[in-house]
């Protein structure tokens, strides 16, 4: 299968997504897998991971029921309060829906930098992998080196890096994230997605090439067996004039750089990651 293991899907309201503001009206409405259907087959996609954008048992419950109608949705990457005492109740709960495949914590937008180390979280994050969760990590260039830290506390939970880390894209690549992107792809059990970089880029000035540096440092250090294309829809569409133009910066690059890599990052990785039928 081509998956995009990355995107997003809401009924638009203010109060439930304030994180959309007025200078966002690309994202100021519904966005539902009715629009998106067309634009993967149209891409040569066969399925999508849905995300969560808002921390709330209703948006997981939103989002599974949304796969369960829609096929072409292969999993689900929830929210649950990881900090709460009962985190490993409210897991069980989730136990039987084989569509729930991790959880997400919006870590970026935390006022705490070392928000993943609060023993609390820490605690709900290694009672995911207990239970068959992944987990995927949302945060900016500048949390890397937390990261670092969250990772050698739980040395046996999978985990995903969205979006590169959300490196700076003006510059070329820092070393600040170039060194810790080198060393987070040390630990095994860390996966990496190539997804909203777009958007971390001048939104109304890019070119594919700009990208090509964050992507060669990824490749050599996970490797394609631990690489997976995602396209932030419709959050890219903030910096992109369409679907295709966001996918077409990885499928440009694997095509002249590493065709060999095609398979394992257009799909076989995040097969495998997600554990998706």
């Amino acid at each position: 299968m081509r998956i995009d293991a990355h995107q997003h899907f809401w009924a638009y309201d203010p109060v439930a997504y304030p994180w959309i503001s007025e200078a966002m009206p690309e994202l100021q409405k519904d966005r539902l897998p009715t629009d998106l259907s067309p634009l993967l087959k149209k891409e040569g996609m066969d399925g999508c991971v849905a995300v969560q954008a808002r921390q709330s048992l209703s948006e997981t419950d939103f989002l599974l029921r949304l796969a369960e109608e829609y096929p072409f949705i292969k999993g689900v990457v929830g929210w649950v309060d990881l900090q709460a005492p009962d985190v490993a109740q409210t897991l069980e709960h989730y136990q039987n829906n084989s569509l729930l495949k991790g959880m997400r914590h919006i870590v970026q937008d935390e006022p705490d930098d070392e928000f993943l180390l609060r023993p609390d979280f820490l605690r709900g994050v290694q009672k995911l992998g207990q239970q068959g969760y992944t987990y995927d990590i949302l945060v900016f260039e500048r949390h890397l080196p937390v990261v670092q830290k969250f990772l050698d506390a739980c040395p046996d939970q999978p985990f995903v890096l969205d979006h590169l880390g959300k490196p700076v894209i003006e510059g070329g690549p820092s070393p600040l994230w170039t060194d810790h992107i080198r060393s987070i792809a040390t630990h095994p059990n860390v996966y990496c997605k190539l997804s909203g970089l777009v958007t971390e880029a001048d939104w109304n000035n890019w070119q594919r090439e700009d990208f090509y540096p964050f992507l060669d440092i990824a490749m050599e250090a996970f490797g394609p067996e631990r690489l997976m294309i995602g396209s932030d829809w419709p959050v890219c569409l903030l910096a992109a004039d369409s679907y295709h133009e966001t996918m077409n910066v990885v499928h440009t690059y694997l095509r002249q750089y590493a065709p060999e890599a095609q398979p394992a990052i257009l799909g076989a990785t995040a097969t495998k990651f997600y554990q998706l039928n």
